[in-house]
């Protein structure tokens, strides 16, 4: 558990008197207390944000970036607390729990969207236990091949395949990560059920199966692969965000590259539990929002791979309105056996 430490207010001694007196005089505190000036008094100490996976991860990593920047603007500490484990549902069950003021939220990542199609029972409802607060963030996904393998787009890799089914594997982190999804629509699409796919207990691992010859391509964040790129030992075919990532601007998007409705991310998202108070949420979103906008830290969260989307508690809600259904069916699609 990390803390960054910024200035812990603790409530007033008038506060805490005037506060006793309502009491005293068996008044509700409303009377003496309003919510806009609760509200206004917001943090009065630390904030824990939830990460729903171990340290070192993507999620663990943005987490800390941005709560080590939030302390400052409101005036208090913020610590990361991982409870990793089930896929995520651990941690998502954990905050879905939590008291709803504002002093735990969760940054979670497309497993929340993902889970309520692969998993028989999950302990949140993504509609209903949380409000979106923002999302900072997207980890690009690639498809990558050896850099000697002759082909040069993914047109000619999906020709080559397609001729050649039995003899190719891709490799992928394990089920239920979209990496890992994004191959089964791209087998589904493009006829290649023949195609076998390998899962490995994370991207790293995916990636050193295709250097080593296991596998004869490889989907997953652009994280692992990217110094393996550099080196020239691999080459991306394509990316599958919306737009090119800055860090790659001659790999193709897969829309450019001719596979139409093609988008995949594994994003990062900050989440409240559902009745934390709208002012709250909306004080967070700004204070984040407004950190991820600075070029310093536009510059690190590029750095460490990231592609910012900077989207509002509204567009992230978009997102989970259109993805827990699409990945549901791709589940479904795909004959994946749920958990």
């Amino acid at each position: 558990m990390t803390e960054f430490d910024g200035t812990n207010r603790g409530p007033s001694r008038r506060r805490v008197i005037q506060g006793g007196g309502a009491v005293a005089l068996g008044l509700a505190a409303p009377t003496f207390l309003p919510i806009t000036s609760a509200l206004a008094a917001y943090p009065e100490r630390p904030i824990k944000i939830v990460v729903a996976n171990t340290p070192g991860g993507p999620s663990d990593i943005i987490a800390r970036m941005i709560g080590a920047e939030m302390g400052v603007p409101l005036k208090t500490s913020v610590f990361v607390e991982n409870r990793g484990g089930a896929g995520g549902n651990i941690g998502m069950g954990f905050a879905a729990r939590a008291e709803p003021d504002g002093y735990t939220i969760l940054l979670t990542t497309s497993a929340y969207v993902v889970n309520p199609g692969l998993y028989n029972s999950i302990p949140y409802d993504p509609f209903k236990d949380f409000v979106p607060i923002c999302e900072p963030a997207v980890n690009p996904h690639v498809f990558t091949v050896k850099s000697d393998h002759p082909a040069k787009t993914m047109k000619e890799l999906i020709a080559l395949a397609k001729a050649n089914q039995s003899k190719y594997n891709i490799s992928a982190p394990p089920i239920g990560t979209v990496p890992q999804l994004q191959v089964e629509l791209l087998k589904l699409r493009e006829g290649l059920p023949q195609v076998a796919t390998s899962v490995y207990k994370g991207g790293g691992d995916a990636i050193k199966a295709l250097l080593t010859g296991e596998v004869q391509v490889s989907s997953g964040t652009l994280a692992p692969a990217f110094p393996h790129m550099k080196a020239g030992t691999i080459k991306a075919l394509a990316q599958t965000g919306e737009t090119r990532w800055v860090g790659i601007p001659n790999v193709p998007t897969m829309g450019e590259a001719g596979f139409k409705d093609f988008v995949f991310g594994t994003y990062c998202a900050l989440i409240a539990p559902a009745k934390v108070p709208a002012e709250i949420v909306a004080r967070l979103e700004k204070t984040v929002l407004d950190i991820i906008a600075r070029p310093d830290m536009k510059k690190k969260l590029t750095e460490s791979g990231f592609d910012i989307t900077a989207k509002t508690g509204k567009g992230h809600a978009e997102r989970i309105a259109k993805e827990v259904p699409m990945f549901k069916k791709i589940i479904e699609d795909a004959g994946i056996k749920k958990l």
